[in-house]
């Protein structure tokens, strides 16, 4: 009832805020216009803002600035004859600082016969028609339940699912958070979650400041050849540039935390992004009795460099500090919930960076952009038996990790006789290195892991890709290859065992309608949890199992209708297809099937025998920003199975069956916003404990949990999540400053999900356990469930000037 009567008097204010006025003042648009290949600039193209009745030509260096725009969204047009048409749709002008674009257009093919396609306002490549999705800049920072977070506004993305706890675990199209790999303006990013999962992914806060953001590509198949080591999805995230002409200052105040940001040029060829964020969520969860106390910060820097006509180079930066600590107060032990977390939950420390240089050097026909980058993981934990570090004795978990990635990329981009080649090499050295003690459970009971682990891996690839369009232009043809190395072992040093093929084809069917396709396989390394392992011998052991690169075919076909009106539908149905995949012998599962959860996921001994399988379709209609409107809708029925000890197929722990994403917002005169987001998720499987090994004392005393029975994996569900979010937001514009108030407010109407029940032992005053008189050597027992449900609002204000 707290939770509802706070959510009344935060809509309260939001209506106030719809009732205030705005004071608007005038915004500008500038940029270039350059050739898609070799970047040289095009004179004399016609840019406009749309629905303005305002625009300007390019000069003799592509460049061209339109001025005296109101604040808001518009959508911007550059078109050039014998080129084609270029739209960046929902800019956000502000009299803060200029909109600086850039337009990248693509020579037109002449058509002769009758059928005139009809241009899209989605970006479609040859090499990928299927299974990508454009998210802007605007659609990121309006996402409704996201309050900023941009791998929150990924999880709206059709075929992504994410799980039911306060974590941003992206799970596309039925396959492990592990399987997805993120670029940032051409640079690998291992990590882009504070409090990661340590061979997995997630974490609770996303790491990449949104306002950097200019748009994200969302590849869930048909991955360029460029991009390697995916197996269900490829992000690529590209950051605008700083503000060419005056430096800009934002501060932005939300629930909880403080950011600021700075940019702008850098003497007459360079420009420069910087934030920096300091969380202020410890004193908050401090304050609400909560029992466990997070703490994070983070940066990010972009400085991009024009080396004359043909050469730019950027440098990018992007890391952060986190510390988990544990609220022993009175207030964070009043329920029996926060006592069982104070009990499960480590000290943790963790911090990550990634430093990285792009050079792109131009000619006319041609791109050649080299990428160098290194990226370091420190990761480490402990807990004491009842939190009382008093003694060596009661020491459960004591952690250490790093793992160093060292990456070199070199790829080039040309058309030649009417075709588009994209080649490449890469080179990667790596290094994974840790100490782990842990007293555990296995399925029989209790288990001591107590071993250090050096690993030195070298990584070597091969890609290509040509596409070309047929028939007119109504046919697209592309074709692509991969071949991956590795000095793990004799198998995966052999680059033809991990050769990755890969077709893509798209036909107009009419004016509107399009038909695409697309297969392929990709292949990946596991985690280096997994590639490190090492046994009591001190071998590697998993390698002399066989682990190697993981295999996932896929095959995808769909429909698409594209509409007069700045929107699309769309129809797609897929199917995976894995195999070598790492099967845990301790577990008897796949290591698909062991869910995501804090902490290291994969440093067991396993085996790569599990084979798995995941299909299903996608329905998608979108609706860009149109008078004021704007909407996607978006339906995924998809199932996931993997193999289990008997090699029959089990539902994988990413099996949610159904997915339903209904976001829509409306842009209000006077800078007011409303946006709304309704999601379903179907319930996740899992697996129930096994109540008598758990109970053991000498597990219990280890573990403080349930172990899982996995001779019944999977056998159970939670129940389906939905829930309703809501985001208000004000904007205020004077000269030279905006300001943007906004209201976001999670769950609206405090849906609790049924959730896996939570296994305890029974306790007496002194909080100690009760031992079962029944059962010598075990405790009594008892269920309960974790605290769901509750109304999140947050209120925020960003500054810009």
């Amino acid at each position: 009832m707290r939770g509802s009567h706070r959510s009344h008097s935060w809509l309260m204010a939001a209506l106030l805020l719809f009732g205030s006025a705005v004071s608007v003042h005038a915004a500008e648009v500038r940029g270039r216009v350059l050739a898609s290949l070799g970047r040289a600039p095009l004179a004399g193209a016609n840019v406009i803002v749309q629905g303005t009745g305002k625009g300007a030509l390019t000069d003799d260096q592509g460049r061209f600035v339109i001025a005296d725009l109101a604040p808001g969204l518009v959508n911007v047009q550059a078109s050039l004859l014998g080129y084609r048409r270029a739209v960046q749709y929902e800019i956000e002008l502000s009299p803060a600082r200029a909109a600086e674009l850039e337009f990248l257009l693509d020579e037109e093919v002449v058509k002769t016969d009758s059928v005139s396609v009809t241009a899209s306002p989605f970006v479609r490549r040859a090499a990928s028609p299927v299974s990508v999705r454009t998210i802007g800049a605007a659609e990121v920072a309006r996402f409704p339940g996201a309050d900023r977070d941009l791998s929150k506004a990924l999880q709206g993305t059709p075929g992504v699912a994410s799980t039911p706890n306060f974590r941003n675990d992206l799970i596309v199209r039925g396959g492990a958070p592990n399987e997805n790999r993120f670029y940032l303006d051409g640079i690998s990013v291992p990590t882009i979650n504070h409090f990661a999962t340590q061979g997995s992914s997630g974490g609770p806060v996303g790491m990449i400041d949104v306002r950097f953001i200019r748009e994200v590509d969302v590849y869930t198949s048909a991955f360029p050849a460029g991009r390697g080591q995916a197996l269900s999805s490829v992000m690529d995230f590209r950051m605008r540039d700083g503000s060419a002409e005056q430096a800009a200052y934002g501060i932005t105040v939300g629930a909880s935390d403080l950011g600021a940001t700075a940019e702008g040029p850098i003497g007459a060829n360079s420009t420069y992004l910087f934030s920096a964020r300091r969380s202020y969520l410890q004193f908050l969860f401090k304050a609400l009795g909560l029992p466990f106390v997070p703490t994070y910060n983070d940066a990010q820097l972009k400085v991009r460099t024009r080396l004359g006509s043909r050469d730019e180079l950027s440098f990018l930066g992007l890391g952060a500090i986190d510390d988990f600590a544990l609220n022993e107060g009175e207030k964070a032990r009043d329920t029996e919930f926060k006592r069982y977390l104070l009990e499960q939950l480590p000290i943790n420390s963790q911090w990550n960076v990634t430093t990285g240089l792009v050079w792109k050097h131009l000619s006319p026909q041609a791109v050649t952009t080299t990428t160098v980058s290194r990226s370091k993981l420190d990761n480490r934990a402990h807990k004491y038996a009842g939190n009382d570090e008093s003694s060596p004795a009661n020491l459960l978990l004591d952690y250490r990790s790093q793992e160093t990635e060292r990456k070199l990329r070199v790829e080039r981009s040309e058309r030649h006789m009417g075709m588009q080649w994209e080649y490449g090499v890469g080179l990667e050295s790596d290094t994974y290195t840790t100490d782990t003690f842990a007293r555990t459970a296995s399925q029989t009971g209790p288990l001591l892991v107590d071993y250090d682990s050096r690993l030195s891996l070298t990584q070597a690839a091969l890609f290509a890709q040509v596409s070309r369009s047929f028939v007119r232009d109504r046919l697209t043809l592309s074709l692509g290859t991969r071949l991956e190395g590795a000095d793990y072992s004799a198998e995966t040093k052999r680059l033809a065992e991990q050769f990755s093929p890969r077709f893509a084809a798209s036909y107009a069917l009419s004016p509107r309608w399009r038909l695409n396709a697309s297969v392929g396989r990709y292949v990946a390394l596991p985690a280096y949890t997994v590639l490190g392992y090492r046994d009591s011998l001190g071998g590697l052991a998993n390698r002399d199992r066989g682990a190697g690169y993981v295999r996932a075919d896929h095959m995808v076909a769909g429909l698409e209708l594209a509409t007069t009106t700045n929107s699309r539908i769309t129809a797609e149905t897929f199917l995976k297809r894995y195999a070598d995949y790492p099967f845990l012998l301790r577990e008897g599962i796949s290591l698909a099937n062991l869910g995501a959860d804090f902490g290291v996921i994969g440093n067991a001994p396993s085996v790569a025998t599990s084979r798995g399988r995941a299909y299903g379709f996608e329905l998608l209609a979108q609706q860009r920003l149109y008078r004021g409107w704007y909407g996607i809708a978006a339906y995924t029925y998809v199932r996931s199975s993997f193999t289990t000890r008997d090699g029959s197929f089990q539902p994988s722990a990413w099996d949610n069956q159904h997915l339903v994403s209904l976001t829509g917002g409306r842009r209000f005169s006077k800078g007011r916003e409303l946006g709304v987001r309704w999601r379903y998720l179907g319930g996740a499987p899992y697996t129930p404990d096994n109540v008598a090994l758990s109970a053991r004392a000498d597990v219990w005393d280890v573990t403080g949990r349930g172990v899982p029975d996995y001779s019944r994996l999977n056998s159970q569900r939670n129940g389906a999540l939905h829930q309703l979010d809501v985001r208000f937001d004000k904007r205020w514009f004077r000269k030279g400053t905006a300001i943007d108030l906004y209201l976001d407010v999670q769950n609206l109407y405090a849906f609790q999900p049924r959730l896996a029940p939570i296994l305890l032992v029974d306790r007496d005053a002194n909080g100690d356990p009760i031992p079962d008189p029944a059962q010598p050597g075990s405790y009594l027992t008892h269920t309960t469930r974790e605290d769901t449900g509750t109304v999140l609002p947050t209120i925020g204000v960003t500054i810009e000037f």
